[in-house]
């Protein structure tokens, strides 16, 4: 668990130095002209001083990951970088690896009938990059649970655990002690900022969850997966999260990890979770102080005022949210990635002190895990319209925003297909020309080095599958694979680093994926450095 107190005692301090700093300057402007009161105060501080605001030495600052790339980070920045990010906006792409990007790119410009090779995703119109290195504490090609911490904790940790340093030893409660860490979201809480998440898997899944809690296994999403660990479940971490004042807002999927079988869920009709202590933690949330919703569909969605104080908990399915290609057969509905980050920026753009938002395009990773493209490409399009929402919702003077991913896929793209072909389809050489491969059968231009369709072990004919009146265009169609495995594996090459607002030079050349934790922590003046 979290302990609050030892996170809040330096950035207490500098509340106290900030409100003692500004009553000084407010006494100085009393003596002023009165013309020139309200311009006095609102002018200062000049731009090129950046933000004043509460920072905070997190818990893990000794880390040696920590460290390293917190210096990489100071480097590039120079002795005149300041501080200008109010708001921060990081997008995570779960397992949009580069391959992924340029065949969603492709899939993207085809589907608005547009020349697919030459289309520009919105986040590739962002006009910093950079390439960062994914690996874990003790993988060469890591989980989302270890990556997600490296990006929102600063540390490179053991694949498998969520919020911990690399002393963890996984599956093993006892051994979180001493182990923790103070994550972005918590240190923007501190300084009184608003936070958020979106994510179209479950929000107690591994990258929604690195925001808020600490565990030695990711999948203790509830009591049941817990047992007699003696751990908390990411659920109850997430209801009683100690950080400021809460979420402003969280939207995504997973609502069985808050309820009891007893309880009967909205949408299906089933029971709704397997919680064994009996809670619904959606009441507990209810039930906190300030005006809440809880919603669980489209209609709940549409009736909701985003740009109000209420704070808003929305859970649209039991387990994870429909893929963006099946959203439109969902029984009760639920909104689009694109629609959840509008509301998320509307509700969190109240904020005067400025705010910390997690948007995650969390099941393009569950499409190539079973080697289906068209769905993974479907989400990693309805990824980049919400990054196309932010982009227009903010301006890159007081925003910094961040579009990556996790970690990459085994996909590949693959023969010599004519411009134009379908990404989907079968490779071809122009009208007529189909491809085909030495066993005289055709094949697709996207494929898999590992995953379920690859030949079974045993498999007296392990012939390859003859595509050749098959529709490999269809969204239940599942890519072929190299090897066979029961799902798909995560891939270990760089993932690209697309960023635009404040502080977004410091991203470039090839990086540490946990710089990203000390690039917005720069960015925005929330960590505290020893330079500073």
């Amino acid at each position: 668990m979290k302990r609050p107190s030892a996170l809040h005692r330096e950035t207490r301090m500098r509340i106290l130095f900030f409100t003692l700093a500004g009553a000084l300057t407010l006494a100085a402007c009393a003596t002023s002209v009165g013309a020139t009161e309200d311009r006095a105060v609102t002018a200062a501080p000049e731009a090129s001083a950046g933000l004043e605001r509460a920072s905070t030495t997190p818990q893990q600052s000794s880390d040696g990951y920590y460290t390293s790339a917190a210096a990489s980070v100071a480097q590039r920045a120079g002795d005149d970088f300041a501080p200008k990010a109010k708001n921060i906006i990081l997008f995570i792409g779960d397992g949009m690896g580069v391959s992924t990007v340029t065949a969603g790119r492709i899939y993207a410009g085809q589907q608005k009938g547009l020349d697919g090779e030459s289309y520009r995703l919105a986040m590739e119109s962002l006009p910093w990059s950079a390439f960062s290195k994914t690996y874990s504490h003790d993988s060469q090609v890591a989980d989302s649970a270890s990556t997600a911490t490296a990006m929102l904790s600063g540390v490179k940790t053991r694949s498998r655990t969520l919020g911990l340093r690399s002393g963890v030893s996984y599956g093993n409660c006892a051994s979180q002690d001493g182990q923790g860490t103070d994550s972005l979201f918590e240190i923007a809480e501190a300084a009184g900022l608003a936070t958020g998440i979106v994510s179209t898997a479950r929000i107690t899944h591994a990258t929604p969850a690195a925001t808020y809690s600490e565990a030695a296994n990711r999948d203790w999403e509830d009591d049941a997966e817990v047992g007699d660990s003696g751990c908390k479940d990411i659920a109850s971490q997430l209801i009683d999260w100690p950080a400021g004042d809460g979420f402003e807002v969280i939207l995504g999927g997973g609502r069985g990890a808050f309820m009891p079988a007893s309880v009967t869920d909205p949408e299906t009709g089933e029971p709704a979770g397997r919680r064994v202590d009996g809670k619904n933690l959606t009441n507990v949330w209810l039930a906190k102080p300030g005006e809440r919703a809880f919603i669980v569909d489209q209609a709940g969605f549409d009736a909701t005022d985003f740009n109000s104080e209420a704070k808003v908990l929305g859970l649209f399915q039991p387990s994870h949210m429909n893929y963006e290609l099946d959203r439109a057969g969902d029984k009760a509905g639920e909104p689009s990635l694109a629609e959840l980050t509008r509301a998320a920026i509307t509700r969190l753009s109240r904020s005067e002190q400025g705010y910390v938002l997690l948007v995650e395009g969390g099941r393009i990773d569950h499409g190539h895990h079973a080697t289906n493209a068209a769905r993974a490409l479907g989400d990693t399009a309805a990824l980049d319209e919400a990054v196309a929402a932010a982009l227009e919702m903010t301006s890159e003077d007081d925003t910094l925003v961040i579009v990556t991913a996790d970690h990459s896929h085994t996909l590949t793209i693959a023969g010599y297909p004519v411009r134009g072909n379908d990404i989907l389809g079968k490779v071809a050489y122009g009208p007529g020309g189909m491809a085909r491969a030495d066993d005289g059968k055709p094949y697709t231009t996207l494929g898999y080095a590992n995953g379920s369709t690859g030949c079974k072990p045993g498999e007296e004919d392990c012939a390859r599958e003859d595509l050749t009146s098959v529709d490999t265009t269809d969204k239940d169609f599942h890519q072929q694979a190299l090897v066979f495995q029961g799902s798909e594996t995560h891939a270990g090459e760089d993932v690209p680093v697309y960023a635009r607002g404040p502080g977004a030079e410091l991203v470039r050349g090839t990086i540490e994926q946990n710089e990203i934790f000390h690039i917005m922590g720069r960015a925005s003046g929330l960590v505290a450095y020893d330079e500073d």
